[in-house]
């Protein structure tokens, strides 16, 4: 998808509404408004599109720095389309796991999910990363939650699928210690010890 750099869509906003208007009040209506609409466009752009487009694409290059100043020059996340706040949300909360900001990373993740993401993949891709949040914190049944609103999604994805599988893996594995913990707690050491004879 074509996209402008955003400091350059700044100047030509600019140019557009200053330049318009000027050339609107000194030479006429028909000389300035083709310049104040292209602006009213842009900023239109801007304010409801924001700056979500760039940023992904610096999230997908592993900028992680760049993707967060980009999407602070958005105006008011809240003023998006749905579509574009949902990838606001994910794309700050994606940013703050890979920086290992557990906390700041789930508090984004589930402004997204409240959003609605929009298509099957985002979103099992969204509640996979809430799961995971929430099993590192030892909250299993969250977990198992989240994990199964991802299992009803249409996955086309094939690095969505594989998270799936590394997922099962450790719910496995985590029965497996389970049942050896209790297994432990009943039988320490293997064997019961004998009380001393007096």
């Amino acid at each position: 998808m074509f996209t402008i750099n955003i400091y350059l869509k700044f100047a030509l906003i600019a140019v557009g509404l200053i330049g318009g208007a000027a050339l609107w009040a000194t030479m006429g209506i028909w000389y300035g408004i083709w310049f104040v609409l292209m602006g009213l466009i842009l900023l239109a752009t801007y304010i409801f599109l924001g700056t979500v487009q760039s940023a992904a694409v610096m999230m997908q290059n592993t900028d992680f720095d760049g993707a967060e100043k980009r999407l602070n020059l958005t105006l008011k996340p809240e003023w998006l389309y749905a579509t574009n706040r949902a990838y606001f949300y994910m794309i700050k909360g994606s940013s703050a796991l890979a920086q290992k900001n557990m906390e700041e990373g789930e508090k984004w993740l589930k402004k997204a999910e409240e959003v609605e993401v929009p298509t099957d993949n985002e979103k099992a891709m969204l509640q996979l990363q809430l799961a995971n949040i929430a099993a590192s914190k030892g909250r299993w049944k969250q977990a198992e939650n989240h994990y199964r609103v991802a299992k009803k999604c249409k996955i086309t994805e094939p690095n969505i699928k594989e998270q799936f599988k590394q997922f099962e893996k450790a719910f496995q594995n985590r029965g497996t210690m389970k049942q050896a913990g209790r297994g432990g707690a009943m039988r320490p050491g293997g064997k019961r010890r004998r009380p001393k004879m007096r």
